[in-house]
């Protein structure tokens, strides 16, 4: 999301009536939080904001902002929506550097699902988290973090110390193994696996037996 580009100006007015008043300009209230200058009040073109919106994942990825031909890599913090129209309202941001080390929320992409065993018998996904919290850098923040299914049973499942982390990238949970994704049984898928445990038992007294009749013989 870096390279899209939102052009901001400072609020002279704040509070409820300047953002009244920003909004029908045509414009949506922000604040720019972070870095020595403090809190700024700033106001944003509201096609730019909804293209941003619309081109994927805003919050907790980074974008440039421009005022006055001066440029600087932010990071979406939080975005209010009108709930009726559900177009935004406010906008959130944090100015960061590129190497600075920041937590985000980064969704999970699950991949493999067809060579998954536990899957084509009937098995389903029970998905833990559908994001992760990192501690990356500001600059080369992931997309999505892929979980590999190949091979998943029913009964397996995906912690965060089994997938791989792009380089730089740290799970910001360090206390614990978190589960990401489970596969669980259906009724059907269990009773089958129930079932072919049965026979396997069954097939391993036969053979047992038939072993003990050979030496008594």
């Amino acid at each position: 999301m870096a390279d899209i580009l939102l052009s901001v100006e400072v609020r002279e007015r704040t509070g409820t009536g300047g953002a009244r008043q920003t909004r029908r300009e045509g414009l949506i209230p922000g604040i720019l939080y972070g870095g020595k200058l403090g809190n700024v009040p700033i106001s944003l073109k509201q096609n730019e904001v909804q293209k941003a919106l619309n081109a994927g994942d805003f919050i907790d990825q980074t974008v440039t902002i421009e005022h006055k031909g001066e440029r600087q890599l932010v990071l979406t913090r939080d975005v209010q929506y009108h709930p009726v129209t559900d177009l935004p309202l406010h906008v959130d941001l944090y100015r960061v550097d590129e190497d600075q080390m920041i937590e985000v929320n980064v969704p999970v992409r699950f991949v493999h699902e067809e060579e998954a065993p536990g899957l084509k018998r009937g098995g389903v996904l029970n998905i833990v988290r559908h994001e992760l919290a990192l501690m990356c850098p500001a600059g080369s923040i992931p997309e999505a973090i892929e979980v590999d299914l190949t091979g998943f049973e029913i009964g397996d499942s995906a912690h965060i110390s089994s997938v791989k982390l792009p380089e730089g990238v740290t799970p910001a949970i360090t206390d614990r193994d978190f589960t990401i994704v489970t596969v669980v049984g259906s009724r059907a898928a269990v009773a089958e696996a129930e079932e072919a445990e049965a026979e396997a038992a069954e097939a391993a007294e036969a053979a047992e037996a038939a072993e003990a009749q050979d030496e008594g013989e």
